[in-house]
């Protein structure tokens, strides 16, 4: 029997392997970089060993460092979550050769599907070997990973190249395997996938559907079980071939054959030979703990009988720390609160916590669980809006409109779902009385003072700046209290504020941190009675929009150089994905201030582009 884990991996899924350990009665070994000193997955863990390394990013990829500490903190099993080394066969081996329970697939298993190109193979299926005018649009995918990293669409000819090379640096920097494939893009496919369960004694289950076709950068973003649309032949068909591809190696634990629906046709896409970020639509569907049944199997338990049977719906939604608007630049800083009410929250995060740059943006994964797809969609949207996220900018709205989109609750929605209506719904959402909300909390208490005149007298102004516009609010303390024009203040203190506009009261939360205002949803940064000034950059220069490295420059790239608005110039590396950075317009090259290596603050000067006469 397993009586301690080591988890190795951090954030979301190493709490959420601890939770089901503590049920099981299981001790939890937690392991972390110095840049998770403190972090949420070690302080709910039973014992901490840190990770030494320079480099936060490759941390928790060294596999020798985690089976030293496995080893010294007496555990007998090692969890690797996803993600990290979850996918590879030779830590797997390190586990096992060390005496140590790997609670994933056998090493030969992950090897035979590691690879999507030897996955294809493997089942019966090829990549391009050349790519002419007539194949277009093909994917290019990186051999190894996933997670969308390594993986670009390339409709033109002329750009396979750059587009191959600009995918192997990824992959590399991501998996550390340069090697990418090239198939064909299936246009307004859907991302469905099956969930799978193997035993030590050829028993495996096929634990239905899902759809994870709302992606943005082919990472997924609302996932949901089971997959709606399908006809139940076509069900019966992606689930036979998942159990199909399962025996073919010799499977054991969990996994997910994913494919790319089209009209009835599912063509394979790869086996992810680890639990999936979304297996908690799956669970919610099935009644099951998925972590809990990866251990039971681990020790060597047979799975009982037939399958459970799934009940009502499930939709799960990941919230990221990023602005979709800003071609989704992950965000870092304080999370000053983070709450979803009504749902299932899976998050590594606690009020206080800071958000790095070193990891990926995923703060966390709400999941909404109803008898029908509707109101399974409907509770989580009423979930996310009423949350309280404060703290860096995040998807949040983004996902209330999505969920509440008629292509997405008609179920006919695909993987270009974010192509076509992503201007659409990162438009500002309007908040009228956000400031004034903001204004009156903040102004709670000090009438008593003796603010009020009986004379009338100038309104008192505060300035806000919302969604990168200025708001002014005005008002005036009373001898009945506080007062605006056009509503009746009804309340205010600090943290509650309510109006009454045309008859209605309506409620606004506000909570404060520094300068950092949120009533309700809406952010809002209290601006100084008398603006300090701002220092200006010259027209046509490019500003790092992120924290980040310096990956690569475009080759050839130097000052003097002509450039066409939209070039690339440059590769910033922040939370594990490439981020292009292009000439605002064409013009020269006037300055350049990054090389490959340097590490950049938000805002920091990277290049002018001087524009042409």
């Amino acid at each position: 029997m397993i009586t301690s884990v080591l988890v190795a991996n951090r954030g979301e899924i190493a709490c959420r392997i601890v939770r089901t350990c503590r049920e099981l009665g299981i001790r939890t070994v937690a392991v972390h970089s110095d840049a998770d000193a403190g972090a949420l997955h070690t302080r709910v863990a039973d014992a901490v060993v840190r990770l030494p390394g320079a480099v936060p990013a490759e941390t928790y990829l060294r596999g020798d460092l985690i089976v030293k500490a496995a080893l010294a903190a007496g555990a007998d099993a090692v969890h690797p979550g996803y993600g990290f080394l979850s996918e590879n066969a030779g830590f797997a081996r390190a586990v096992l050769d060390a005496g140590l329970v790997w609670i994933g697939p056998p090493p030969e298993a992950i090897e035979a599907m590691a690879s999507k190109t030897r996955a294809k193979k493997l089942m019966g299926l090829e990549s391009l070997a050349t790519v002419t005018g007539d194949d277009l649009p093909v994917l290019v995918k990186a051999a190894a990973g996933g997670g969308g990293r390594g993986m670009r669409v390339v409709r033109d000819l002329d750009a396979l190249d750059a587009e191959l090379t600009a995918a192997r640096a990824e992959a590399l920097s991501a998996f550390g395997d340069d090697e990418v494939f090239v198939e064909p893009y299936v246009e307004g496919g859907r991302h469905v996938e099956v969930q799978v369960l193997a035993d030590m004694h050829g028993t495996v289950w096929a634990l239905g559907t899902r759809d994870c076709s709302l992606q943005r950068r082919h990472q997924k973003v609302i996932e949901e079980a089971p997959a709606p649309g399908l006809t139940p032949e076509l069900a019966d068909h992606v689930c036979a071939m998942a159990v199909r591809a399962a025996r073919a190696v010799d499977y054991v634990g969990v996994g997910t054959v994913e494919f790319l629906v089209a009209g009835d046709r599912a063509h394979f896409l790869e086996m992810n030979t680890r639990l999936q970020v979304e297996h908690p639509v799956t669970e919610a569907v099935f009644g099951i703990d998925l972590v809990a049944l990866q251990i039971r199997v681990a020790e060597g338990a047979a799975l009982d009988g037939e399958p459970p049977r799934a009940h009502g719906h499930a939709v799960e939604a990941r919230l990221y720390a990023e602005d979709p608007a800003r071609q989704w630049a992950p965000q870092t800083g304080t999370l000053h609160r983070l709450a979803v009410p009504d749902v299932r929250l899976d998050t590594g995060y606690a009020d206080g916590d800071e958000i790095g740059v070193h990891y990926d943006p995923m703060l966390a994964k709400a999941v909404a669980h109803a008898p029908t797809r509707a109101e399974a969609i409907r509770q989580l949207a009423s979930a996310l809006e009423r949350a309280e996220v404060h703290g860096p900018a995040t998807n949040r709205d983004l996902l209330v409109r999505s969920l509440r989109h008629e292509e997405f609750t008609a179920a006919r929605m695909d993987t270009g779902f974010y192509e076509r209506h992503l201007a659409g719904l990162t438009e500002p959402v309007p908040a009228p009385y956000a400031a004034l909300a903001a204004a009156l909390a903040d102004a709670h208490g000090r009438s008593r003072f003796g603010g009020w005149r009986n004379l009338p007298s100038q309104p008192q102004a505060k300035r806000y700046l919302v969604g990168g516009e200025e708001h002014e609010a005005r008002y005036w303390h009373t001898r009945e209290g506080l007062a605006a024009d056009g509503v009746r203040v009804v309340h205010a203190d600090s943290g509650l504020v309510v109006l009454e506009v045309d008859g209605v009261q309506r409620k606004f939360r506000v909570s404060r941190y520094g300068d950092q205002v949120y009533v309700g949803s809406t952010a809002l940064t209290a601006l100084p009675r008398f603006r300090a000034p701002t220092a200006d950059h010259a027209p046509g220069s490019l500003l790092a929009p992120m924290p980040g490295t310096v990956v690569r420059v475009a080759e050839g790239l130097t000052v003097g150089a002509a450039v066409q608005a939209g070039q690339p110039l440059l590769w910033l590396e922040a939370m594990k994905m490439e981020h292009k950075i292009t000439a605002p317009v064409t013009g020269t090259l006037s300055a350049l201030h990054a090389g490959p290596g340097r590490q950049v603050e938000v805002g920091a000067l990277l290049a002018v582009v001087q524009s042409a006469p």
